[in-house]
This record gives C-alpha cells, sequence and structure tokens, in this order.
C-alpha cells in the first residue's frame, strides 16, 4: 500500500549540505561492499553542521507527522546484523508535525559531539558515523543518509618508549637465524626498518619476504570470527645467504592500506597488526614468524 501511494503521491527529496565542506580535509576509505568512499574529516572538539533542505518534488502539498535529524555513530557486524549496534545517538526536531506547501529549508548543529572511536571501514566490520534525516508520514518514511568521518590522533602512544622487537627462527642442524624489528610501534606513514642474521643455513633458501597482514577480529568467546588479510609483500632477499650475512629491512607503511590498531571497540571488534616473514626453499617449503605492531595516527 506505501509502496502504490509513493508512486501515485510521490516522494519529497532530500538534500544536505555541510557547512565548509570545500574547505575541509576529506579521507579516503575502501569498502568491499560500498567501494571507494571520500568523506569529511571532523576530530577533536569540531561541530558539525550545515542546512537541510525539503524539495516538494512537484507536489502541491505534503502531510507529514515531523521532520528529524539525528548523529549516529554504529558498528556494523557484515555478516551479521543481529551483533550490529549504535554507540551514539543524537536527535534534532527539523520540523513538528503539519502540512509544507513549498521547499523548505532548516539549518542544523551538532556542537562538540563526541568522538569516542576512530571511523574504520574494514572486511567483516564497518564503524561509521552518520546523518539521518526522516519525514515520516502515515504511511512510511523518506529519508536520507550522510556519511562523515571520525579520525582520532593517539599523542599518548606517540609519547611513549620505543622497544625493538627480536625473534629466532630455527630448524635443528638446518637453519638459525635472528631478526630484529628496531621499533614496535609504527604511526601511519612510518617505515618498518631492522635487520636479518643468519648464523646457519643448511637448506637452499629461494627468497625471503616481508609481508603485513590485517587481522579483523569480532564476537566473543567460541563465537569469535577472525578474518585475515594480506596487505602487501615486500621481497628482502632472492637467493640464497651465506653464513653471517645480515640482510637489513625497510618496509614503507605509507603506500599500505592501513589504520590504527584497536582494541575490544564496544565490545565488538579488534583490527590487529601482524609483521609475518617468510622464507621459502628450493622445494617452495614455507618457514614463517609472525610479530604484533602497534599502528598508531600521530597528532
Amino acid at each position: 500500500m506505501a509502496s502504490l501511494l509513493n508512486m501515485v503521491q510521490g516522494q519529497p527529496i532530500i538534500e544536505v549540505t555541510l557547512d565548509g565542506i570545500e574547505t575541509r580535509k576529506h579521507t579516503r576509505f575502501v569498502d568491499k561492499q560500498l567501494g571507494a568512499l571520500r568523506l569529511p574529516v571532523y576530530t577533536g572538539d569540531d561541530d558539525i553542521s550545515g542546512v537541510v533542505e525539503v524539495k516538494m518534488n512537484k507536489q502541491k502539498k505534503i502531510e507529514h507527522l515531523g521532520i528529524r535529524i539525528e548523529l549516529i555513530g554504529r558498528i556494523e557486524i557484515i555478516n551479521d546484523q543481529k551483533q550490529s549496534s549504535d554507540f551514539m545517538s543524537m536527535s534534532r526536531e527539523l520540523e513538528p508535525q503539519g502540512i509544507l506547501f513549498e521547499d523548505k529549508a532548516y539549518k542544523f548543529q551538532f556542537q562538540k559531539f563526541e568522538k569516542q572511536n576512530e571511523s574504520y571501514y574494514g572486511n567483516t566490520v564497518r564503524l561509521r558515523y552518520y546523518l539521518k534525516i526522516y519525514m515520516t508520514r502515515s504511511y512510511g518514511k523518506v529519508q536520507k543518509e550522510i556519511d562523515f568521518a571520525v579520525l582520532i590522533p593517539q599523542p599518548e602512544i606517540e609519547e611513549q618508549p620505543q622497544t625493538s622487537l627480536k625473534l629466532e627462527v630455527g630448524i635443528e642442524e638446518c637453519l638459525h637465524i635472528d631478526f630484529e624489528y628496531f621499533k614496535s610501534k609504527f604511526h601511519l606513514r612510518d617505515v618498518v626498518t631492522g635487520k636479518v642474521n643468519f648464523y646457519l643455513v643448511k637448506i637452499k633458501i629461494k627468497y625471503m619476504e616481508l609481508a603485513v597482514i590485517r587481522k579483523e577480529q569480532y564476537g566473543q568467546g567460541q563465537q569469535q570470527q577472525t578474518d585475515n588479510e594480506t596487505l602487501v609483500k615486500y621481497e628482502l632477499m632472492d637467493g640464497c645467504p651465506q653464513k653471517g650475512e645480515v640482510i637489513p629491512i625497510r618496509l614503507y607503511l605509507s603506500g599500505v592500506d592501513i589504520t590504527p590498531s584497536v582494541k575490544n571497540v564496544n565490545g565488538k571488534f579488534s583490527v590487529k597488526y601482524i609483521l609475518n616473514l617468510i622464507l621459502v626453499d628450493e622445494d617452495d617449503r614455507r618457514y614463517f614468524k609472525q610479530q604484533e605492531i602497534t599502528i598508531y595516527r600521530k597528532k
């Protein structure tokens, strides 16, 4: 019935213009379902404000039960909507119940709204901030959603002392190496540096590479699910090394699609980053060692 009335009467059109959108910084996300997103960025004590326009769309009058705008922060578990939930919601009335006879514009503002979590668009999880404007009518709603991004600098991590990461890989009487990453915490445009020392090499190594893996985890206990994605692979060495050889490590993160590490966001999900050092011999056997690192956003 509602769809039939919509076809007969037509629907009003809702448009939203954010203040200062031309000069505001934008950031890019890649969502496997939604594609590439370019969203305006809000941080710190930023307000979000703008104008909502309701256009008649060739109708002479529109009866409605009210027009509202909401600012929503939501965690969406893509494969299990039952686990999805809002972590914040703010609402403003733009127009009480009544009748519209012409196009109308409404200014809105959410002052210094709470920026509790950073926006995230992953393979299994999204953390979205968006505005939802809706007109309630007797037979349903007309609504419009517009996403924006919240980015949160982490100076407290930047100020922490760095520690190096040292690990060993060994196969009895065949292979003994150790490797060291000079830092354990990296900002989004940092460089991973380190070295690999070969003490014993009695297998024929074909090549060695370093990979960055993103690990998304959602759910709790036995219901926890994990999604691993290799973001980049970088060849450190081609050919078999000699005993005593030292191979330098240098991997630039600025070209990698990474976000800050997060742990147990609202009890819903975590995002971890792993450095995976891989050795492959001439029989294509693979030897690897993984190490978790912390990624943070600089101030």
